[in-house]
């Protein structure tokens, strides 16, 4: 690894292809990136559901779309991909998270330094670092540093991650809000989904709380998501008794940025809104069920001052995700009275 001479990087490529969450905390290597390498060209690849979360990013000189559903589905969508590529000259590419795609990208555009894990067709890098993630011993932010050690820059003792927040975006929203009847910092956001049901607190039990906060601290609830959390927001309709705001499948994921960062407070399971909040210095309660190594709050939780992980150890070593033999314990542990006390010790504090 030797070879590597820091002097010679003038054009790197960083790739983080996967969800919210992980591109989130891949920001802090940005910032160390450009603080080694003030003049160097950073360029960041990204999925399209993500790259609304990182345009404008003040380290980031560009942000490149890779999108494996759809233009580089095929592999004549990748080579082609890879061609364009590779004009733009590249020294480094920095794999944050290990995949098929990405490492093959990166050899088809000839980028002569290829560093990433020893985890997936990873005999298509040239320098690799042990994938030790599944340990989780580390946050998640932190392991993305491992690679970074390799040029020389150390994890930094506070990590930053950093969302922007577009200006049409920011418009729409206040347009929305107003019709909406929201205030800035009057309500409180809940996010009901996540990728697993490994991950995500009961219906009944986000209905209950939403019903407590409404008619005991007159605060709107608004319900954030997609379609997936569209469908969850239907199953709490069943039981809340208060009027919601249901904004699932109203928003744009830029615009749910604007809702989080104008929001008092966001209650989320363990799911990429808990970082977007971190980022945007909004005070989050993360749900979380998973106590797994390389799963648990240790690899995954919050990284903001103004974050409270909820979470319970019922004696699971092993997550079976969504085919869980005990009707997710984890999850159930946690308490609709649990949650509230978390609102009211944030209550407690001024920026709340």
């Amino acid at each position: 690894m030797n070879e590597i001479v820091n002097e010679k990087i003038n054009r790197i490529l960083v790739t983080r292809t996967d969800r919210i969450g992980d591109v989130v905390l891949s920001t802090p290597v940005i910032e160390a990136l450009r603080l080694q390498f003030p003049k160097a060209v950073i360029s960041m690849m990204v999925s399209p559901l993500t790259q609304n979360l990182i345009q404008g990013n003040p380290f980031l000189d560009e942000v490149i779309v890779y999108d494996k559903q759809e233009g580089q589905k095929s592999w004549k969508g990748t080579w082609s991909f890879a061609r364009d590529l590779r004009r733009k000259r590249f020294d480094i590419a920095i794999h944050l998270h290990p995949n098929n795609r990405s490492h093959w990208v990166s050899y088809l555009a000839k980028i002569p330094i290829r560093l990433g894990y020893k985890y997936k067709n990873y005999r298509l890098l040239t320098h690799v670092v042990p994938h030790l993630k599944q340990e989780g011993k580390k946050h998640e932010a932190e392991y993305n540093f491992d690679l970074l050690r390799v040029l020389d820059i150390q994890c930094p003792s506070k990590l930053n991650t950093r969302v922007v927040v577009q200006d049409r975006a920011q418009v729409e929203w206040n347009r929305i809000k107003s019709q909406l009847g929201l205030e800035e910092k009057k309500y409180i956001a809940i996010n009901p989904g996540a990728s697993c049901p490994s991950k995500m607190w009961a219906p009944s039990h986000f209905a209950a709380l939403a019903d407590y906060v409404i008619k005991n601290k007159n605060i709107p609830i608004a319900f954030i998501g997609s379609h997936q959390e569209h469908v969850l927001v239907k199953q709490i309709k069943e039981w809340v008794q208060s009027d919601i705001v249901d904004l699932t499948e109203k928003l744009k994921l830029s615009e749910s940025v604007c809702a989080i960062k104008d929001a008092k407070m966001l209650i989320s399971n363990d799911s990429g809104p808990v970082h977007i909040a971190c980022a945007l210095d909004t005070p989050v309660i993360s749900i979380f069920g998973r106590n797994q190594a390389g799963l648990s709050p240790l690899r995954w939780g919050p990284l903001g001052e103004k974050s409270k992980v909820l979470h319970k150890d019922v004696g699971c070593d092993i997550c079976w995700a969504h085919e869980c033999p005990y009707s997710f314990a984890c999850l159930d542990a946690i308490t609709v009275e649990e949650v509230i006390k978390a609102i009211e010790a944030f209550e407690a504090y001024t920026y709340c």
